[in-house]
């Protein structure tokens, strides 16, 4: 996929280096950073290195940026290689593509497939230790730049728009996943301020670097804004992990998060909002459907008894749903850190009867 996009790539012919920089590849539904698109991120700068010394890479920042390089972006897909829609997803897809910001244009593209043996998909540490997922105008304009675009279309508007403050973000992960808190702080909240900053992984950000740097309040009072963005959005998938088999939050301290401050905010935000939620409750394909459908509505009735413990004007104003395994967004079934989300607790605003 490298080779197609790097030797195809329709440049000026003039001999000048051409500058090249590097969005982070992405999982192409989760919109994720991870082991695997960092690895493949890395094999590609060697090989523009050792074969295309045309292009010099740069670092992806708002310097760079700002000198309207060629940027290179990517999404990293599983897939049912046979194309079945409920098959499993026993496949990668990987898509490339080059855009010049001069022109903005996309000027390249590669794509290729691969098979998931020796692929390790866990999310790098911001991305997997992010409490809540839910759809994002930036990262789907990343998304749509690469794989709904052919050699010559303009790029995305809201992708070009952005990309200032995505080199911000980048600083951000960069900083917390090498577990530089205070600094991660500082880029998320400058990026923030920016336009177009108002965005999940930001408001993800603020929160995480808080709470790591033990700001209790400030880290909670981040928490509530990241649930009025979801509830904005109509849904918000929060990572509640739960004990195997169980409606017992886990108590695994590696991985347990604040889950009763986070369901004291969703309580306080809704009952704010005197909005309704249907709580959806989800699992991974493992186990019998049966079982599955049966646990993931026990999860979401846990979930809503104590959102209505905490603010008893929501009762009446929530309903739970279990939907089993039937809408996984990963899908890989590995049942580990890599598909947290398909074990996820959604909140979808609803129309209220009352």
């Amino acid at each position: 996929a490298a080779n197609d996009l790097l030797s195809k790539a329709k440049l000026d012919a003039s001999p000048d280096k051409v500058t090249l920089v590097i969005d982070p590849l992405i999982d192409g539904v989760t919109g994720s950073q991870s082991v695997a698109t960092h690895l493949e991120e890395k094999r590609v700068i060697e090989l523009v290195k050792s074969s295309y010394p045309r292009f010099q890479v740069a670092r992806f920042s708002a310097e760079s940026v700002a000198k309207s390089p060629i940027v290179l972006i990517g999404t990293f897909t599983a897939i049912n290689n046979a194309g079945a829609a409920t098959g499993p997803r026993d496949a990668y897809r990987i898509c490339l593509a080059l855009a010049d910001l001069k022109t903005r244009t996309i000027i390249s593209k590669g794509v290729a497939r691969a098979l998931p043996d020796g692929i390790d998909p866990t999310p790098v540490a911001f991305f997997a230790e992010s409490p809540v997922f839910a759809k994002d105008a930036s990262t789907d304009a990343y998304i749509k730049s690469c794989q709904g675009t052919k050699v010559g279309d303009t790029i995305d508007q809201a992708y070009a728009d952005r990309i200032v403050v995505a080199s911000l973000i980048n600083d951000g992960i960069e900083a917390y996943d090498a577990g530089h808190y205070r600094d991660a702080l500082d880029v998320y909240q400058a990026a923030l301020k920016t336009p177009g900053g108002e965005q999940l992984r930001v408001l993800n950000g603020i929160y995480l670097a808080n709470y790591k740097l033990h700001h209790t309040k400030a880290a909670m009072d981040a928490f509530g804004k990241v649930i009025d963005y979801g509830l904005k959005s109509d849904k918000l998938a929060v990572k509640f992990l739960f004990k195997p088999g169980s409606t017992q939050f886990s108590t695994d301290r590696s991985v347990r998060a604040p889950y009763d401050a986070w369901l004291e905010k969703i309580s306080e935000r809704t009952a704010a909002k005197q909005g309704c939620l249907e709580i959806v409750g989800n699992t991974s394909a493992t186990g019998l459907p049966a079982i599955n459908d049966r646990l993931s509505g026990l999860r979401a009735d846990y979930v809503k008894d104590r959102l209505e413990d905490n603010e008893h004007s929501l009762r009446g104003r929530l309903i739970a749903t279990g939907k089993g395994s039937r809408e996984m967004i990963v899908g890989t079934g590995k049942d580990d850190a890599s598909d947290a989300l398909d074990r996820r607790v959604e909140f979808k605003t609803a129309k209220c009867a009352i």
